[in-house]
């Protein structure tokens, strides 16, 4: 940048750096609410790149998918349009941890987000590396490319990936590298270090791609998708997705190729101390598999299409950071593999990445004015965590600049809401993964209902349009109005009703029930129940799918309601950021530190700070009641 003369561009309202699942939900979310965004990436042929696996969704992360497509994001249409194939998990558990898991085309996805983009009203998308934050005083004011192209912001929100300081690991063999041997962004990190703001390294992996005329099939199992494809994207929920489904392969590890890795271990990037980083626990390498069960004699591999035009296949649950040569011995003492030929090694990518503790749960950096980060640089791992924080900080953007409150989804709102309050409350050394297990409230937070819990949230800021907002109006009227209806309709215990249920093999009733108090026996369903109402209208799949949830769990959901209830008055008592904790006598020495340090800006969130008992936090109430009473007298 030193030789470079520095030149003004055109100047925007907001700045989004990084075109990954993060940057193009946050730049899109900018430009449809109305607002002069730029979107730069380091390369155009990288956006939304499937860099680490090639699928969207999955158990718990389909919920984020889902909730981003009702706050208006992009995310669910782009799936639906590229599909490879398309599964329900947990179907045969209860409809809270139900997820999409979908295999995507790498190249189509690629290809169709980049024309939605192109296309967007309101939005420039401009290639170039950003190198440096401008700032006055502690409100940052635009950005600086490597060109000395120098472009002004009222915001700027940074989702650089695993492109920051990126650098691939393969055995002893390791080089600055973004991910797929992209180019990595080498300066911004200096740039965030001279503000302050703390960087660390994390890690994550990918296994090898492997060419697919060299598998031996018939010693798999063959995984297909479903019959019926059920779409991500709401808007999408009465259309017939017909595109052809790719079958997927499930092979196994073996004893032998366990030998390998054990006998080459020390040659693996992980074990040589190169990787400063820590990488994702629920997503280790195979050679971490090796090393945390010693007795397992085989672990699953799925074999996945990488896209209908290439002859790519992706091996899941195989990443590696061991040498390229010893990669390939272990992968042909996979069953099926056997005569396998590589077309990309597995690898290793350490990059920078901020302490998301730093940042407000607007996803605003708590020093910094009209600083926004979102996705991997915050610590989490997922296209699809990316997604969901790069929506909140493009709708959270444009509410600093207009002036207006933040968005802000609790824990009880949407997993959304679980992601960041685990992001910027609970400090994590490893790259963070949603999961159902993660949510207390996950009864409520289905993946069906996302669309009633937050789409009247996205037409009030602004983001969600009215062809959206219409659908998801109609739906909620259909169901309210079901559901009152069933909850009217009394059947008597006549012989014709009895001899229906006895038919469904169900008991007969003995005195009058309504038709909501007859489907919520296990055995009956909204479908089967037909015959005993003649009077029922004709409901669209998503209205009477809902209508039976809401009904045959109804108990449950109450009972969790409850629970909702009283988290909510903890998160209804607001801490400023400034809070003097130094004021508050009684409370321990660490949960004073711990305050401190992360600055909650809830009672509810501070309960949740590692360190911060719950006697710290009945002294704090104390406190707060006191302080609130003091000002009540002396306005009196």
């Amino acid at each position: 940048m030193s030789n470079i003369k520095p030149y003004e561009g055109k100047s925007y309202e907001i700045i989004v750096v990084g075109a990954g699942h993060a940057g193009t939900e946050a730049a899109l979310a900018a430009a449809r609410m109305g607002h002069d965004t730029l979107l730069m990436t380091m390369q155009l042929d990288s956006i939304v790149a499937l860099s680490c696996n090639p699928n969207i969704g999955g158990t718990g992360k389909g919920h984020l998918v889902r909730e981003v497509d009702a706050l208006g994001g992009e995310m669910a249409l782009n799936i639906d349009k590229t599909y490879l194939q398309s599964r329900m998990l947990n179907t045969s558990k209860g409809p809270a941890v139900h997820s999409l898991r979908v295999q995507a085309d790498k190249r189509e996805y690629h290809e169709a987000m980049k024309t939605v983009l192109e296309n967007e009203p309101n939005l420039t998308l401009r290639q170039g590396e950003v190198v440096s934050l401008l700032y006055e005083g502690d409100i940052v004011t635009g950005v600086a490319t490597a060109t000395g192209a120098i472009y002004r912001a009222k915001a700027v929100i940074v989702c650089t990936g695993t492109y920051l300081r990126g650098r691939i690991f393969m055995g002893e063999l390791n080089y600055s590298s973004g991910p797929d041997n992209m180019r990595p962004a080498e300066e911004l990190s200096s740039s965030l270090t001279d503000m302050g703001i703390g960087l660390r390294r994390m890690k994550t992996g990918t296994p090898a791609r492997i060419h697919k005329d060299y598998i031996n099939y018939e010693n798999m199992e063959l995984q297909e998708g479903d019959e019926t494809v059920v779409p991500f994207s709401f808007l999408n929920s009465e259309k017939i997705l017909d595109r052809p489904q790719i079958p997927c392969y499930l092979t196994y590890t073996t004893p032998k190729a366990h030998e390998i890795i054990r006998e080459n271990i020390h040659r693996s990037a992980l074990y040589l101390g190169d990787i400063e980083g820590v990488g994702p626990r629920y997503c280790p390498s195979i050679e971490d598999k090796i090393v945390r069960f010693p007795d397992r004699d085989n672990h699953q591999v799925f074999i996945e299409p990488e896209g209908a035009s290439t002859k790519e296949m992706y091996v899941q649950g195989v990443s590696s950071s061991l040498p390229e040569e010893v990669q390939m011995e272990i992968y042909k003492n996979i069953e099926g593999l056997e005569n396998v030929r590589f077309m990309r090694s597995a690898y290793a990518i350490e990059y920078d990445a901020i302490d998301a503790t730093t940042l407000k749960n607007s996803l605003e950096h708590q020093k910094w004015n009209g600083l926004f980060f979102a996705g991997q640089i915050n610590g989490s791992s997922g296209y699809e965590e990316a997604a969901a924080q790069g929506i909140i900080a493009g709708i959270n953007a444009v509410l600093k600049i207009e002036g207006k409150e933040p968005l802000i989804l609790d824990r009880s709102q949407a997993y959304i809401g679980v992601l960041i309050d685990d992001l910027v409350t609970k400090f994590t050394d490893e790259p963070y993964r949603m999961m159902t297990a993660r949510s207390e409230y996950r009864l409520t937070l289905r993946q069906d209902n996302a669309d009633l819990r937050l789409t009247d949230l996205g037409y009030e800021v602004g983001l969600v349009q009215k062809n959206r907002y219409d659908h998801f109006y109609h739906k909620k009227e259909n169901v309210d109005s079901e559901l009152k209806r069933l909850q009217n309709i009394v059947l008597t215990p006549t012989e014709a009703t009895n001899s229906v249920l006895e038919g469904l093999n169900s008991a007969p009733i003995k005195t009058a029930v309504t038709m909501a108090e007859l489907l919520r026996r296990s055995e009956l369903n909204y479908l089967s129940l037909a015959p005993l109402d003649i009077e029922r209208p004709v409901l669209k799949k998503e209205v009477w799918e809902q209508v039976e949830i809401q009904i045959k769990y109804e108990g449950y959901i109450q009972k969790q309601q409850q629970q909702i209830d009283k988290f909510r008055k903890l998160e209804s008592q607001p801490l400023e950021l400034e809070f003097d904790y130094d004021d508050v006598q009684g409370l321990s020495t660490e949960a004073r530190a711990k305050l401190k340090q992360i600055k909650p800006q809830s009672v509810g969130q501070a309960s949740r700070i590692s360190g911060v008992s719950p006697a710290d936090i009945n002294v704090l109430l104390i406190y707060l009641e006191m302080r609130r009473r003091r000002k009540f007298n002396e306005m009196a």
